[in-house]
């Protein structure tokens, strides 16, 4: 079979020869995430609770975004490969997609947008492009132009880089809120889609996009569980389902009302593989990972089976054709997503708020004593910038490097406190 893949989709930003032989390009790119300090720190950094905060005795172990990142690596893989795309070009995407996300997550997303406004704002992925190709230190080009030595992050194949989007265009561009490239950033992502169509993701992004959607919706809804955030006695009761149905809708789905959702809700709870109930035993613990297989293949065989019934068995990759995912099943993971929303995001906004503060005066205290206590990499970047706008893009770099603990400990050095 004719590999799809062309020569542009196999270069790298800075030129380079493979170290040895027998590696594809695209498993190099696998392996430079894998290996990469901004995956691993993925390991202390907030999915559905920081890390460090689980009770004691949960012997279960809530996710983080490393785990998170793992598993929707895992779900993509297989998904691509049933469409004949590189499974190494969706796996690469699928542990990128999270690596630029700062402490507590969109939470943190949120106060670092506010205190970035002056360089162009915060956006996890537009972090993560970032990170992939300028902030994790792997490769540099040469010297001279046109780029002059500078750090090309990892160095990633085109195709890679491409799938890793989900938003390749910047925030003056977006009409729906949800952006992915910096300015800052804006020659290197135009690289990246040299010959896309416009505001077109290719397949292998939508993989991962679904893929995210699948792991988080389903996983996050396990951990709230198991957390005892979540009880499923609750879900019985038409009065919860339908304040969860108007949660899903105002943020996940917006062209469905709460009618529709709460339908889909009830045929969910009606399936024989939803559990009445969690109490910890082992009994429960298997039922409630047979929902989370069950839901996960679910998602996955639906998209894959609308997907071939419009392209047939062909191999679909790059810009050859669109994922298809039902309408059933995308309201299905809005309301799943909803119901962690509904219990743990809305009802903890105490605590996200001073997660919120936190980050703020973290930002404030930072700006104002640096370059000192900045590490040496953001360091260097704050002494060279150009202007006060990348100065404080040096400083929200360094923020959003930071494990919880991390931003927790500095903000307590740097407040003084004990």
């Amino acid at each position: 079979m004719t590999d799809p893949y062309t020569r542009p989709d196999l270069a790298r930003y800075a030129p380079e020869d493979a170290k040895r032989r027998g590696r594809s390009a695209f498993e190099r790119d696998r392996a430079r995430v894998l290996h990469s300090a901004a995956l691993r720190r993925l390991a202390t950094k907030t999915q559905v609770a920081s890390p460090g905060t689980e009770p004691e005795d949960n012997v279960q172990s809530l996710r983080t975004r490393l785990t998170h990142s793992l598993e929707c690596a895992q779900i993509g893989r297989e998904l691509g490969r049933s469409f004949g795309c590189d499974p190494d070009v969706v796996e690469t995407a699928c542990l990128s997609h999270d690596i630029g996300h700062p402490p507590f997550g969109h939470n943190g997303e949120a106060a670092l947008d506010a205190v970035a406004a002056a360089c162009g704002g915060f956006e996890g992925n537009a972090q993560s492009l970032r990170v992939l190709t300028r902030l994790e230190p792997k490769s540099f080009a040469p010297e001279g132009p046109p780029l002059h030595g500078r750090s090309v992050g990892l160095n990633l194949t085109r195709a890679s880089l491409d799938a890793s989007m989900k938003y390749p265009w910047n925030r003056d561009a977006s009409d729906t809120g949800k952006w992915g490239v910096y300015p800052d950033d804006a020659e290197y992502a135009a690289w990246v889609r040299e010959g896309a169509p416009a505001g077109r993701l290719c397949f292998e992004a939508q993989v991962m996009d679904w893929s995210d959607d699948v792991a988080y919706s389903v996983h996050d809804l396990e951990d709230a569980l198991v957390a005892g955030h979540i009880d499923f006695a609750r879900l019985a009761d038409p009065e919860e389902r339908r304040q969860i149905a108007v949660t899903a809708t105002g943020l996940y789905c917006p062209d469905a009302g709460a009618d529709e959702l709460e339908e889909r809700f009830a045929e969910l709870l009606a399936e024989p593989f939803w559990p009445d109930h969690y109490d910890g035993t082992a009994r429960s613990l298997a039922a409630l990972k047979n929902l989370t297989s069950s839901l996960i293949g679910r998602f996955c065989l639906a998209a894959e089976d609308a997907t071939r019934d419009a392209y047939g068995d062909r191999r679909l990759t790059r810009y050859a054709a669109e994922l298809i995912v039902p309408r059933p099943q995308r309201l299905e993971c809005a309301l799943l997503k909803g119901i962690t929303a509904h219990y743990v995001w809305i009802s903890h906004e105490e605590l996200r708020a001073r997660q919120r503060e936190l980050i703020t005066e973290l930002a404030g205290l930072m700006l104002a004593g640096a370059p000192l206590g900045l590490d040496p990499a953001f360091r260097a970047d704050f002494v060279h910038a150009a202007d006060d706008a990348g100065r404080l893009r040096a400083v929200i770099d360094q923020i959003a490097s930071l494990t919880d603990a991390s931003a927790v400990e500095r903000h307590r050095i740097l407040t003084g406190g004990v």
